[in-house]
Formats: C-alpha cells, structure tokens, sequence
C-alpha cells in the first residue's frame, strides 16, 4: 500500500503549546501545536522508554521527563544527552477541522 494520509485527530483537541498522544496500529504518535502549526513525531523517547507527551512542550522542543532530554519537533534532532537518536517526524495536512497524518 502506497503511503497515505491519515485523520489521527482534530484541531480543537489541541490548543496552541500543548501536545496530545493518539494510538496507531503502528505505535503512539505525539502531536503538537507550536504557535498554531500542527506537528506530528513518535511519542517514545529514542533514549528510553519514556512517553514525551508526559514531557514538557516549550516552543518546538519537547523535553523528555525521564531524563531531560530535548527533541527538535520540527527536524526530530535530538538537542540534549542522553538521547542521541532523532525522533521520527510525520508529514502533517489540515484538511478543515481534521489533523491528516501521513503513515507509511
């Protein structure tokens, strides 16, 4: 199947500077609005098993809670130790009220 775009949420569920976690089948995915951009990336922290929708959401860094380390939302880089490893980041569309998420 040829990648698609996918309704994983819609835009009221998040306000601007806060995250949200949506289940897929092929994981968890965290959305977040950065000054009314929506952006979508993997919830597990690439260091360890931590959920960064727990974390903390300042511009468009998110900080992990178990050990501090920021991701880059817009690139998936990872800013700080421990986590070394770039988070997935998603293609995202809006298409009216509904968040449309690219899956592969």
């Amino acid at each position: 199947m040829a990648d698609q775009f996918v309704k994983v949420a819609e835009i009221d569920a998040i306000p601007p500077g806060k995250m949200l976690c949506v289940a897929l089948p092929t994981g968890r995915m965290l959305l977040a609005n950065v000054d009314g951009r929506i952006v979508a990336a993997d919830d597990m922290c690439t260091h360890e098993d931590a959920s960064l929708t727990t974390g903390s959401l300042k511009s468009h860094y998110v900080k992990c809670p178990l050990h501090g380390s920021r991701f880059d939302l817009f690139t998936g880089e990872a800013m700080d130790e421990p986590a070394e490893q770039a988070l997935r980041i998603y293609d995202v569309k809006i298409d009216g009220v509904d968040i449309l998420v690219k899956i592969d």
